[in-house]
């Protein structure tokens, strides 16, 4: 008896799709890491590390170019300050000379005093007084002298005052200085030790 292909039980069932396995064993999609994965890796995780340190480098050679830029700036600020203020000096002097003659009176007074406060918001400092320790790098002594009462080189009188800028010394101070008279010192026939030996 043939079997009618049209019954109920008999109806063909559609194709399922084929499976390949993956190599290895494994299913599709699935990925086991490979010695030429883990060697990729690696390399990209160095490169990585490279580029990393790279930035580094160039952040702090940006950051150290910024302070010598700036440093910069300012010292070219305070040379040209230091230049105008050096061209005052004559100015001030004058002034110094006409309130030590007493001739520092009326418009003229308030002119100067305006002035000083000037140079004096720009940083000017005048230094130099009888009686400080003698210092060459802000003294320039003119005369020089000996003398009984000092223990060391002692700027006696100032003939002119001195200024500065901050640490940077526009004019030394032009001073007359006195040191300790000398131990040996010769007797000369006019001092009192030899007249009093005469006397004798």
């Amino acid at each position: 008896m043939s079997s009618d292909p049209n019954r109920a039980g008999d109806v063909p069932q559609p194709e399922q799709p084929e499976t390949e396995a993956a190599p290895g064993g494994t299913p599709d999609g699935a990925t086991e890491p490979t010695p030429d994965g883990a060697d990729e890796l690696a390399g990209l995780k160095a490169q990585l590390g490279e580029r990393t340190a790279d930035l580094q480098r160039l952040q702090a050679e940006y950051v150290n170019y910024k302070r010598r830029v700036d440093r910069d700036r300012e010292r070219v600020g305070e040379a040209a300050t230091a230049r105008v203020l050096a061209d005052l000096l004559p100015v001030l002097d004058d002034i110094d000379r006409a309130r030590d003659h007493g001739e520092l009176e009326g418009g003229f007074k308030a002119v100067a005093e305006s002035l000083e406060r000037v140079v004096e918001s720009f940083g000017l400092q005048r230094f130099g007084k009888p009686g400080e320790e003698f210092d060459p790098r802000i003294h320039e002594a003119l005369m020089h002298d000996y003398a009984d009462d000092v223990d060391t080189v002692t700027a006696q009188t100032i003939l002119q005052v001195g200024y500065r800028v901050g640490e940077r010394v526009i004019r030394p101070a032009r001073v007359a200085v006195v040191e300790p008279s000398p131990i040996d010192a010769p007797v000369t026939p006019d001092s009192p030790d030899k007249a009093e030996d005469d006397e004798q």
